[in-house]
């Protein structure tokens, strides 16, 4: 199948494995070196062999066993989708044919690249060493290395990584033998392969001052030393999601019995990032009290709905996120009940909700399956593939009979799609297939597919959810709601942070229109102490009730988080809520303008469209 945004010839060529030598050159913030590709032709006489490429300097490209030259071309520049690389081939390949090790392509990548942020001592935790950290989901492997660029088509690597004393390198492979001395003076070399086939978007590096402390017989926490012992405690848990996650899934934990977490910098744009053997993980999770630690399960889940059952082209993107959603909250149901995992649900479906009212009802975006021809993946990038995508599957597994009937279902899910690329059509067979000879036709038959995958807006159906946990949420809100006036500070005294979560949702949701009075708002934070919460999630929402307010004396905390980190699911929404306050508006501006290089280009592009400025 060919992928609307990769201009690799993957229908006629494939990657097998790809050997990366790179040397890490902070001064110049350029990763330079080559990279060598196994390939094998899918058609008779192919003669070229085209690869994804953004901003990247090349500099010659070789058959490694002759020595000789390659010719090569590199297309024009498309601003979203970068240059085609064409190399031509030693001779034509028949259907079937390898080259194994020997096509070379010798490079160097921008200091501007999409893929890669760079930072100065001064923008780490220890002050003292730069680092660097990747992120190329969705289509920024190619601003990383020259590759096929598609999750349709799964690699191996293997890659030496070159860096200065006494910085670590980490990579999403595991590491082969301890650092060893470069020939080049004061530089260690770190050697990593990855044996199981996985998309380029799932190659990734991070170089810094980093230690490791324990947590598990298969997972260490990697971090800058002052942060490295509050990850350790924060994610703590690691070890029992893997399991639940294997007997959820019914297939075993299968990336080299190797499952690291590194707590990146501030500016990481993401929850995290589900690297195999390194899930990346922001800082904003250390909440201090191990609530937030759900984000570690679903970067864990991802080790089976991304990583080895993955969608074919990012328009089947909620395969990967909605069944890894799903998988999360089913871990929590059987950690912590069933009720957390329906006020889970509850708070999801909130968030579903928000992004349809941000795109619009009638936006191809919210359909599940868009349409992403000439699109960049990034301006999809929304809830709706993960909560839309979980909404489908939690109905399926209230139309097949519930949790247990259902499970079943995704054990042999998984286990006939491992190591594939896949489409909604081929979950959707597969679905009947299995639950045919199980289920009543006249039950099946009621699904309305094309209405999920193909229309825009909320769900076709009415979603239940057991509101048992949330109905004390609802409640404190009508209270505000009246003025607060019987509150006390004990109203929220051993509750789940997502029933505060859903009691500043249904606040803001009531709100909408007639804004709660600041004076309510510094009522209800003499009580409960929002403002300086250490929980990120509350913080974010608390943040935009005030700022619907037009709560002014709360304006410089919010700069004050704004400044302090760059995940996108906080960052984004209060810049919008800003960028409409009238009191806001100059603020927002003039923070972004200010400090947008502290954020990943990621962020700061989809800021500067929330915004409209221009950088």
């Amino acid at each position: 199948m060919a992928d609307p945004n990769s201009q690799s010839n993957i229908t006629s060529i494939i990657t097998n494995h790809i050997s990366l030598d790179l040397r890490v050159d902070f001064g110049a913030s350029v990763l330079r070196g080559f990279a060598v590709f196994d390939v094998a032709s899918l058609q008779d006489g192919v003669t070229d062999f085209v690869l994804d490429t953004k901003d990247l300097k090349i500099s010659k490209v070789e058959d490694k066993h002759t020595r000789q030259p390659l010719k090569f071309e590199l297309g024009a520049a498309h601003p979203v989708f970068g240059s085609a690389l064409s190399v031509k081939l030693p001779a034509p390949l028949k259907k079937g044919e390898t080259l194994k090790d020997r096509v070379v392509v010798h490079y160097e990548t921008s200091p501007n690249s999409s893929a890669i942020q760079w930072l100065l001592p001064e923008q780490t935790a220890g002050k003292e060493h730069p680092y660097l950290f990747t992120q190329c989901q969705a289509i920024h492997a190619r601003a990383l290395l020259p590759c096929q660029d598609a999750p349709g088509r799964k690699v191996t690597y293997s890659a030496v990584i070159r860096v200065p004393s006494p910085l670590t390198a980490l990579m999403s492979a595991v590491a082969v033998g301890s650092a060893l001395p470069d020939l080049t003076p004061n530089t260690l070399i770190y050697t990593f392969k990855q044996p199981v086939p996985i998309c380029t978007y799932l190659i990734a590096l991070a170089v810094g001052a980093l230690e490791s402390r324990e947590i598990g017989p298969r997972t260490r926490v990697w971090s800058e030393k002052s942060m490295v012992d509050a990850g350790a405690f924060e994610f703590a848990e690691t070890e029992e999601f893997i399991q639940v996650a294997e007997k959820v899934l019914g297939c075993p934990y299968l990336f080299s019995n190797t499952y690291d977490v590194l707590l990146l910098p501030p500016s990481f744009p993401y929850g995290g990032m589900e690297n195999p053997n390194l899930t990346f993980c922001t800082p904003t999770l250390l909440a201090g009290d191990r609530s937030l630690a759900d984000v570690v399960a679903h970067e864990i889940s991802h080790s089976w709905t991304g990583n080895l059952v993955t969608n074919q082209t990012w328009e089947h993107f909620w395969l990967n996120e909605g069944f890894t959603v799903y998988t999360e909250r089913r871990i929590a149901g059987n950690m912590y009940g069933e009720k957390v995992r329906h006020l889970k649900s509850i708070v999801g479906y909130k968030q579903l909700q928000r992004s349809v009212e941000q795109f619009g009802a009638d936006s191809p975006l919210t359909a599940l399956v868009p349409k992403l021809d000439g699109v960049d993946p990034d301006d999809a990038f929304s809830s709706v593939p993960y909560e839309k995508g979980f909404a489908l599957l939690y109905y399926l597994e209230t139309v097949v009979g519930g949790v247990d009937k259902f499970e079943k279902f995704l054990h042999s899910y998984i286990n006939t799609f491992r190591y594939q690329s896949i489409t909604t059509e081929d979950f959707k067979q597969h679905f009947l297939k299995f639950f045919t000879p199980l289920v009543d036709a006249s039950v099946l038959n009621k699904i309305e597919w094309d209405v999920w995958f193909n229309k825009p807006g909320m769900p076709p159906v009415e979603l239940h959810f057991d509101e048992s946990l949330s109905n004390a949420s609802q409640q404190l809100c009508d209270t505000w709601l009246k003025g607060g006036a019987n509150a006390t500070k004990d109203d929220i005294k051993g509750w789940h942070t997502d029933q505060i979560v859903v009691f500043l949702d249904k606040l803001q949701a009531a709100s909408t229109k007639n804004p709660l009075s600041v004076d309510t708002l510094k009522h209800m934070d003499s009580l409960y102490n929002f403002t300086v919460s250490r929980n990120s999630e509350i913080i974010n929402r608390w943040y935009e009730l005030c700022i619907a307010s037009e709560h002014a004396e709360v304006f410089p905390h919010v700069v004050t988080f704004l400044t302090s980190q760059g995940r996108m699911k906080f960052v984004r929404p209060l810049y919008r809520a800003l960028g409409n306050s009238t009191k806001g508006r100059e603020l927002a501006v003039n923070t972004f303008k200010q400090h947008h290089k502290i954020y990943h280009s990621i962020a700061q592009k989809m800021i500067a469209k929330d915004l409209n400025v221009q950088l």
